[in-house]
């Protein structure tokens, strides 16, 4: 289903993949080890950060905090923005509208 946006659908992921980046374990979302990650090519990891991206952003519709390796995506339908931090510290957010 995904969350509500008034964005382009594109754009959000633009930015979440890119937000998503800043997370350094981002890869054990998907049970992969660190050596994996690292033998991967750019490209392929581009791929694979699209993908959790695009996966966050619809299971974000029916479950608003999902933890990502060592960060913590969260939704926030007051503010239109899934906010994406680390521990206590926020790193970023991308806007819904």
């Amino acid at each position: 289903m995904g969350v509500k946006h008034g964005r382009e659908y594109e754009e959000i992921l633009t930015d979440l993949t890119a937000a998503l980046d800043m997370i350094p374990d981002s890869y054990m979302f998907f049970h992969m080890e660190s050596e994996e990650w690292k033998a991967l090519q750019d490209s392929e990891k581009r791929e694979v950060q699209e993908a959790l991206a695009e996966d966050l952003f619809y299971a974000l519709g029916s479950e608003p905090v999902i933890h990502v390796g060592s960060g913590i995506v969260i939704h926030d339908p007051d503010t239109h923005r899934i906010n994406i931090l680390i521990g206590e510290e926020e790193m970023t957010f991308v806007s819904l509208i």
